[in-house]
């Protein structure tokens, strides 16, 4: 785990080492000493750059860790127009804490059977630690899925009144037609335009600011996930008519759950596109030649991703030692793919769960208590070398 922190002490680091004491060399030594002298600096302090760890950054994801405690200037990672706006809205910023919980849980439960599952490191900044410093398709589903998240949880909070600033979506007015025939525009329809407008703002605030290959990807994958949450918008219509003819009919556009969104965003993850930024930084191209161009629902990364296998704290990887398997499975939940080839222990444990649940008038449920003894199987850890 990360200790909190670490990231500013690292960004202190260069400083610090920059103010070293160099040899200066004599007045009188000739113009080639001097020469040789500031290459040589030049030489030092570049080996120095390339040495130092990498900095990881503290996000705007933390928010979802602190709950109903959301004070502006307290919030780690924000950039300043992030915080003018969190400052400005802070009702706003409640919801995109729930849209940060609820985002984070959807990651969980998409990647549970897989040997990266999208752990958070509790009290720590930068909520998924080192392995979001590489350029990878798990970064890249991050990213998207963190986007999809404002979205939903700001456009819900519109349309149940919880917000001062935006209500229900107010284009939609008027009648309409669809396959079924014509309809008018009625109820409460979803605000999507207000939070997709509100979360690109705050969400996309810190690449627009760094603008590099890196800001380039993630903005790209932050849009991936603000269209897949529109893509999934339902219409539900209300039939009115003698005895439900269905003569007249009044409809409103309504948010799927978000589920709908996370299964769509994985299906992206499985086919993401592995690319490089063009000379100018403005755009994509193949990664290498015969590989196909992204399109703007693609997700896209850069870097192939780590070995999630082995505990690697400079990757950011937890491994997968402990990690409970399928000892049946042939997928990536079973013990054979989870554990790497390592094997697996198995403990026998016994379970106790309410079976044989009664309903009493009036009004009380009552169940029985059933134990039941099952294996459970876990990955072995690596061994250690030169242990047989």
């Amino acid at each position: 785990m990360l200790r909190p922190g670490g990231a500013e002490e690292a960004a202190q680091l260069p400083l610090r080492r920059a103010r070293a004491p160099v040899p200066v060399p004599s007045p009188a030594a000739p113009d080639g000493s001097r020469a040789s002298a500031r290459l040589g600096l030049a030489c030092l302090l570049l080996l120095l750059l390339l040495t130092l760890p990498a900095r990881v950054d503290t996000s705007w994801w933390y928010i979802g860790a602190l709950g109903a405690r959301v004070i502006c200037d307290n919030i780690p990672g924000l950039v300043s127009r992030q915080r003018q706006l969190c400052q400005r809205y802070p009702d706003i910023m409640r919801s995109v804490g729930e849209g940060a919980r609820e985002w984070i849980r959807e990651c969980q439960h998409q990647f549970r059977h897989h040997r990266w599952n999208c752990t958070t490191l509790d009290r720590d900044h930068t909520v998924f630690g080192r392995v979001m410093l590489r350029s990878s398709r798990e970064a890249a589903f991050v990213y998207a899925i963190s986007s999809a998240g404002v979205v939903h949880a700001i456009t819900r909070a519109c349309s149940q009144g919880e917000l001062s600033v935006c209500s229900c979506d107010p284009y939609t007015r008027g009648r309409h037609h669809d396959q079924r025939g014509d309809f008018d525009w009625g109820g409460c329809s979803d605000n999507i335009h207000y939070g997709v407008r509100f979360a690109k703002a705050f969400v996309d605030a810190k690449e627009k600011r760094l603008k590099d290959a890196r800001a380039l990807m993630n903005l790209h994958n932050n849009r991936c996930g603000r269209t897949a949450v529109r893509r999934f918008l339902k219409l539900e219509c209300k039939c009115h008519g003698v005895s439900g003819s269905c003569t007249l009919r009044t409809c409103w556009r309504a948010l799927s759950d978000f589920r709908r969104t996370g299964d769509y965003l994985r299906r992206r993850y499985d086919g993401a596109v592995q690319v490089m930024a063009t000379q100018d930084g403005a755009n994509f191209t193949a990664a290498r030649q015969g590989y196909r161009r992204a399109t703007r629902t693609d997700l896209v990364y850069f870097d192939n991703s780590p070995d999630y296998c082995v505990l690697d704290k400079a990757a950011g990887s937890l491994g997968t030692a402990g990690r409970v398997c399928s000892k049946t499975s042939k997928g990536t939940d079973g013990c054979e793919i989870m554990c790497c080839g390592r094997g697996y222990d198995t403990t026998r444990v016994t379970r106790v769960t309410q079976c044989e649940c009664k309903f009493h008038w009036c009004c009380a449920v009552r169940c029985k208590e059933c134990r039941n003894t099952v294996d459970v199987h876990t990955c072995k850890a690596p061994k250690k070398a030169g242990v047989h």
